[in-house]
């Protein structure tokens, strides 16, 4: 026994069962799937809750890291360490795997508390992949490595298609860097132009600074989700002046 035993009511049970059926995977423990989806915040606020998903997501972590990189290892062989790491990067990333998890309608299913409600929690996206990888490390406790794998290359195995055609969502912030430091041994800085809106529906206006250039202000839900707009948008716009710049683009397309 990993967990102490907690209690799941009966309303409670039947969401995770649906929600099992949209996973494609049945946990003989049910108890480990409902913590993958407990965050802490609402262990917080509920005495009687067992915990939260964390130590789950740190081995999901793990397992999601081992199966991503050894199916790239295999079936791409002609591709160089640099660019299977590249390649995983994305597929890992907190992007993708928020994705997965709205796909799954992971967000409805989160045990949230009342102040991350409120400011939007189940829809973070820094919450959905952590929830998702902290299935991944349910799953192979309840089933071991080789079920869990399979779950997992359900999940991932369009992502790295995706990535494969060059039709998977840029980390620009990562791009726009890697440019930097290639070509001008720099990186970019990002500075806030301002926030907007209530503070359960905050929008932030984020600059993104390079070689003494300015591009944005550019909004996003989250910093994050502002600074990856201003990168991309300082990324466009070094890339459509052609030359060296146009070469890490290519590089991208290949993979």
């Amino acid at each position: 026994m990993y967990f102490r035993s907690y209690k799941v009511d009966k309303t409670r049970l039947q969401h995770l069962l649906a929600f099992q059926k949209t996973l494609g995977f049945k946990f003989r423990d049910v108890d480990l799937l409902n913590r993958a989806l407990t965050h802490r915040s609402y262990v917080n606020e509920d005495p009687s809750s067992p915990g939260n998903n964390e130590r789950l997501e740190f081995l999901g972590d793990a397992v999601l890291g081992m199966v991503a990189a050894s199916r790239l290892f295999t079936t791409l062989e002609d591709k160089a360490e640099g660019d299977l790491a590249r390649i995983k990067s994305f597929v890992v990333s907190e992007e993708a795997l928020s994705g997965m998890a709205r796909s799954l309608g992971l967000d409805e299913m989160l045990l949230v508390g009342k102040g991350e409600e409120r400011s939007g929690g189940r829809n973070k996206k820094a919450l959905l992949a952590d929830a998702l990888e902290a299935i991944f490390g349910a799953a192979f406790l309840d089933a071991g490595f080789e079920k869990a794998r399979d779950l997992v290359l359900t999940l991932v195995t369009p992502e790295i298609n995706k990535v494969l055609s060059n039709t998977h969502r840029k980390d620009y912030k990562t791009l726009l860097q890697e440019y930097a430091q290639k070509h001008h041994k720099t990186c970019p800085a990002y500075t806030m132009d301002r926030k907007t809106g209530p503070d359960h529906d905050r929008t932030y206006w984020m600059n993104c600074v390079l070689m003494g250039e300015t591009y944005g202000p550019e909004p996003g839900k989250t910093k994050k989700d502002a600074e990856q707009a201003a990168a991309a948008l300082a990324y466009d716009a070094i890339i459509a002046t052609g030359g060296a710049e146009a070469e890490l683009l290519q590089s991208v397309k290949k993979l």
